[in-house]
């Protein structure tokens, strides 16, 4: 069975930088897209950037364009998250997950995810 472990919120000021990771145990990356989502509170869970397994693709959601930059390190079974120009509106807690559907497959959505590991905070101060 896969186990999410992300890693790497806190609480940062607003303008701020946080780096998140996101390990796999159980079972490799290997040949599948992996997403980054959010959970703020009332809110859906929503994503936030994609990445193939390749690492050649990428896409994000428009609220995090140009901010944000996902990565993976297939060596490490490991993706990462940059965060920069960090806003209030980011406070979430951030998962992992990868699409059990293959290599890259769009949209990548919550509902196309299986298991969820435990996130990790995130939250930014105006």
């Amino acid at each position: 069975q896969v186990q999410w472990v992300e890693s790497g919120g806190g609480l940062v000021q607003a303008g701020g930088s946080l780096r998140l990771s996101c390990a796999a145990s159980g079972r490799t990356f290997i040949g599948f897209a992996v997403g980054w989502f959010r959970q703020a509170p009332g809110k859906e869970r929503e994503v936030v950037a994609a990445i193939s397994w390749s690492g050649a693709r990428t896409r994000y959601a428009d609220s995090v364009k140009g901010r944000f930059t996902i990565s993976r390190d297939n060596a490490k079974n490991t993706v990462y998250l940059q965060m920069n120009e960090l806003k209030p509106e980011d406070t979430a807690v951030y998962y992992c997950a990868a699409d059990g559907r293959g290599p890259w497959t769009v949209p990548f959505e919550s509902t196309d995810v299986g298991s969820w590991g435990q996130g990790t905070q995130v939250t930014v101060s105006s």
